[in-house]
This record gives C-alpha cells, sequence and structure tokens, in this order.
C-alpha cells in the first residue's frame, strides 16, 4: 500500500482518486451492445454469453429441475447460515415499514402519503470469480417485503452453463420468480429492453464491475431505473493506537480480495498504529487464496497519516466511502460528524464482513463518492411514495381564491378557470 504522511488538503483530490476507468473509455462498448440487444433479444445474449463467458446456451431460463439439484448440493451448514443472515436482513427491513401519513393541511383539505411496490425489479448478481449470494438476500428479501410482484434475476453462467448452487439456492428461498444465466452488459440490456425469453423490468439493482456500472447507468437513458452507481467495492477504516492492528488489517483485505480494482484506506493519527496495520496486511496477504486480486487491489490503496481527528474526519468526508469503519477512542466524535459514508461500522469488534453477509444491515451501497448524495439499498428502494389530495366545498372555498391569483400570476388562465368555475357553482 501507498504510505502517505501527513498530506495537505489541496493534494486530497488527487490522492483519493480511485482506480476505476471514465464513463467515455467503456461507453462505446456498452452502447453497442445495448443497441444489439434492443434489436435483436436473445440472439446477441448468447453471442455475448459465448463471447465472454465462454459457453453456448440453448436456454437462457433456469428450470426447476436446476434449481432442485442446485438446493440438494447446498451444504446443511451453509443452509443454516443463510436462514440466520435471512432472518436478520428481514427483521431490520421489516422496520423500515412505515404507515400512511394523513395531514390536514386546512380545513376541508386533506393530503395523504401511501406507498406502492414496484411491480418489475430486475437484480444483477455477480457471479466470476466471487459468486455473490450474499446479495440476493440483500436485494430479494427487501422486495419480497415490499411486494413487488416480478423479481427478475440475472447472474452469468459458468463454462459449464451452470450458476453456482448457492446463488440458485438462496433465489429461490428469498422469492425470486425467475432466474437468467446471463450477465455482464448484456443482462443489463436484457433487462432493459426485455426480449424473447427476459422481461423488461422498472428498476434495476445490484453491484458489477465498471463495465456493469455504465451499462445500468445507459438504462436509465431508457426510462429504467437503477439502485445506485454502484461500482467496484471499497473500504476506508479509521483506526488510532485504541485498534487492534491484526483486526483492522483483515477488514482491508476483506475488501481487497473482492477485485483488482477495489480500493481500501487506512486513515490513521497514529504513525505506530499504521507501521503495525503494514506489518499485518504483508502476513495475513499470503494466507489468502486470492492472494493475487488482493495484492492488485492494495495496488491501488493507501495508508494515510494525519495530525489530529478533525484532519481524518474532514478527508473520509472529501472520499465518502462506502464502507467506513471506525476504531478510535473518541468514537462519537466521528459517528456525530461523518457525513458521507454509505455504512458505518463500529469498534474492534465489528467487521465490515458483518455487514457483507448478516448483521442484518443492507450491503448494496454508493461507491465512487456517491455517498456524497446517495443512500444504500432499503425497503424505501423498491417502493414508490404516492401522493393524495381531497378537497371538500369548505376546503375549495378556503383554498381557491390562493390558487387564482396564484395562476393568474404565471398566465396560466386555465388553471385559475378549473377553480373559478367550482367557486361559482357554490354561489
Amino acid at each position: 500500500m501507498q504510505r502517505i504522511n501527513y498530506p495537505q488538503p489541496t493534494e486530497w483530490e488527487e490522492i483519493l482518486k480511485r482506480p476505476t476507468q471514465t464513463v467515455s473509455d467503456i461507453e462505446e462498448i456498452v452502447n453497442s451492445i445495448f443497441k444489439e440487444v434492443q434489436a435483436e433479444g436473445d440472439t446477441v445474449i448468447k453471442k455475448y454469453t459465448a463471447q465472454f463467458d465462454k459457453v453456448s446456451l440453448e436456454s437462457l431460463l433456469v428450470n426447476d429441475a436446476e434449481i432442485d439439484n442446485a438446493s440438494n448440493s447446498v451444504s446443511d451448514a451453509l443452509k443454516q447460515a443463510i436462514t440466520l443472515a435471512k432472518s436478520n436482513i428481514e427483521k431490520f427491513h421489516a422496520a423500515q415499514k412505515t404507515s400512511k401519513v394523513e395531514v390536514e393541511t386546512m380545513p376541508g383539505v386533506e393530503c395523504w402519503q401511501e406507498k406502492r411496490p414496484i411491480q418489475k425489479v430486475g437484480l444483477y448478481i455477480p457471479g466470476g470469480t466471487a459468486p455473490l449470494f450474499s446479495t440476493i438476500l440483500m436485494l430479494a428479501i427487501p422486495a419480497t417485503l415490499a411486494g413487488c410482484k416480478e423479481i427478475v434475476l440475472c447472474s452469468p453462467p459458468d463454462k459449464k452453463g451452470e450458476i453456482n448452487p448457492a446463488i440458485l439456492y438462496t433465489a429461490q428461498l428469498c422469492g425470486v420468480t425467475q432466474i437468467f444465466k446471463v450477465g455482464g452488459i448484456q443482462a443489463i440490456a436484457g433487462m432493459t429492453f426485455g426480449t424473447e425469453s427476459i422481461p423488461k423490468v422498472y428498476k434495476i439493482f445490484g453491484p458489477g464491475n465498471q463495465y456493469v456500472t455504465v451499462a445500468k447507468q445507459l438504462a436509465t437513458q431508457y426510462n429504467v431505473a437503477i439502485d445506485m452507481p454502484a461500482g467496484p467495492s471499497e473500504l476506508l477504516v479509521v483506526a488510532d493506537d485504541s485498534a487492534n492492528a491484526a483486526f483492522v488489517a483483515s477488514d482491508l483485505l476483506s475488501q481487497a480480495e473482492h477485485g483488482v480494482d477495489s480500493q481500501v484506506i487506512l486513515v490513521s493519527t497514529s504513525e505506530k498504529l499504521v507501521k503495525a496495520v503494514e506489518k499485518e496486511i504483508e502476513n495475513q496477504i499470503q494466507l489468502l487464496s486470492r492472494e493475487e486480486i488482493a495484492g492488485k487491489s492494495i495496488g491501488n490503496s493507501k495508508l494515510i497519516l494525519v495530525k489530529n481527528d478533525q484532519e481524518a474526519l474532514d478527508l473520509i468526508n472529501e472520499y465518502g466511502p462506502e464502507h467506513f469503519i471506525v476504531c478510535v477512542e473518541n468514537v462519537g466524535f466521528y459517528l456525530e460528524n461523518i457525513q458521507n459514508a454509505g455504512s458505518v461500522f463500529i469498534g474492534n469488534y465489528t467487521p465490515e464482513s458483518a455487514g457483507d453477509y448478516a448483521s442484518g444491515t443492507n450491503h448494496t451501497l454508493p461507491t465512487n463518492g456517491y455517498a456524497k448524495q446517495y443512500s444504500g439499498v432499503n425497503l424505501d428502494s423498491f417502493m414508490k411514495s404516492m401522493t393524495f389530495q381531497k378537497i371538500s366545498k369548505k376546503g375549495i372555498k378556503g383554498i381557491g381564491t390562493a390558487i387564482e391569483l396564484m395562476a393568474e400570476a404565471e398566465g396560466l388562465q386555465a388553471h385559475k378557470n378549473a377553480v373559478t368555475l367550482r367557486l361559482k357553482s357554490l354561489k
């Protein structure tokens, strides 16, 4: 990891750059695939599946027999772990339900807000080097709680034309209605336009590589919403001498192993702690099965020594981390003043991987600095707020003149007339 001591605020922008390509670098290929899928549907999706995933498929849809076989091959121990995680995630997201909001803004003018589920949602689940079945828990559970009628899942197949058994088991457990063997740009395009096999959805959720991220952003140009621009994973840890260096290093490596374009950062006021973490990383990385991936990610990452807590906090808010671990003595200062973070983990015994899997919070979070303006996925992500109003005769008498005056001031005569006619009818 690159070691940076006491950087000046003028240097922060350069220091905190993510190791990502710009949209312009990859949007050409994304646009090209989108246009092909829009024109030719399944044929093009199968073509790109053969090109990128190295397998030729007759059918994109996963059938019941495949789901049953997958479920039988998942160990009982893993099923129990998934069940525990499912229970915690359900509890946390069910608690986010809100009741109808009703207000009489003035006599005879009733306004209220109700929520309705998004009817058709698409879930993108990365397969590749790490089949993220845990992401199904994070997306399908709130989708089911919200009442979404169609929950479509796309995940890339392996070279045998199969999807990881844990993905299929978790999908059927959590209420997914259809599963398709398709990944990458072509999966997002399929859910955007609809094909002979894949339904068109109203909103797409899920993380992915930079190509998937750009594809999701392009989908928004075709009347499809997305959860957020969620790209390569990232973690920032703030730690001082009260932190356990081995724990800190393990958390940094847990995110570094996600992919070669992931980024992890340690911010500390203690040079002693920075040195200890650096040594721990060197030792622990050698024991990882994904050592090569983690090693490349570590090359994108930083150890930053700062003067004090205020400077650390300012730098962290400037970065806006996806995951933020706080292991410091003055923990209250950071919790009260952090403004930009996707999810916060507090203390030596709260590893980031707890949120990734089983504590109950959602792990689909804004990356690349988008924590400054986006929330992580939650129950409301799968719902729409609709407003209602009902005005009585008494109400229109009380509010009507104000509407007439405002409409006239804006030069909108028909708006005024809509009220004037009603008021005249009451005389």
